[in-house]
């Protein structure tokens, strides 16, 4: 069964940074595309970043474009994002997944999603 268990979240002031790992197992990693998807309080799925099997492209949302990073190292089967510059409106459980998610319409029921990992922003 397909593993990905997120880490890194917690609280953080505005302005800050917070780095968050999905750790995966199960599935042939360096094979998927990954994502990040992120839930805020009352609101639906909001697809955040993307990267390919090889971490040479990678795409982000309007609204963390030049903040955050997304990466990932193949060998240690483990994706990341560094988050920078944070503010009140990414407070959020954030989420990671596996394979070729909506970027306008996140689905669970595509691909393989996380447990997630709180991140919440607030002074």
């Amino acid at each position: 069964e397909v593993q990905l268990v997120e880490s890194g979240g917690g609280l953080v002031q505005p302005g800050g940074s917070l780095r968050l790992s999905c750790a995966a197992s199960e599935f042939t990693f360096s094979t998927y595309a990954m994502n990040w998807v992120r839930q805020a309080p009352g609101k639906g799925l909001e697809w955040v970043s993307a990267i390919n099997t090889d971490g040479s492209y990678t795409r982000y949302a309007n609204s963390v474009k030049g903040r955050f990073t997304i990466s990932r190292d193949n060998a240690k089967n483990t994706l990341y994002l560094q988050m920078n510059s944070l503010k009140t409106d990414d407070t959020a459980v954030y989420y990671c997944a596996n394979g070729l998610i909506d970027y306008i319409k996140p689905n669970r029921a595509v691909g393989s999603w996380g447990q997630g990992t709180q991140v919440t922003v607030s002074s």
